[in-house]
């Protein structure tokens, strides 16, 4: 050994258990992660757990949830794959542009309807 620190890699590889990728469906970074309701925080999560607890009590993109840990974007989806699979968070994906309705259109629908 020269005794040189090994840097973030080894920590890195300790968080995910080597793993370089989640388990379960795949998501992509604008992904919306949210909390479940009552989850709550066991103390034998690490850290890193309890942070992505915190700041997706709000729904939050992946890409957010990686910048907020300052962690790899192939890292923060090893955690999150972790807690969905414990059923601390949802991860769903947005919906299409196409398939959001503005407030605006429905109502001009429903004048065009009561105008027959």
């Amino acid at each position: 050994m020269t005794g040189e620190d090994p840097g973030p890699l080894i920590r890195l590889y300790g968080l995910t258990g080597g793993r370089g990728r989640p388990q379960g469906e795949t998501f992509d970074l604008v992904a919306i992660v949210t909390t479940v309701q009552g989850a709550y925080e066991p103390s034998d999560l690490i850290p890193e757990h309890r942070a992505v607890l915190s700041v997706c009590r709000r729904p939050t993109p992946v890409a957010d949830v990686a910048a907020h840990l300052r962690l790899p974007l192939n890292i923060t989806r090893v955690i999150l794959g972790d807690l969905r699979r414990e059923g601390l968070i949802t991860i769903e994906r947005p919906r299409p542009i196409a398939q959001t309705i503005d407030e605006r259109i429905y109502r001009e629908v429903l004048h065009g309807l009561r105008s027959l």
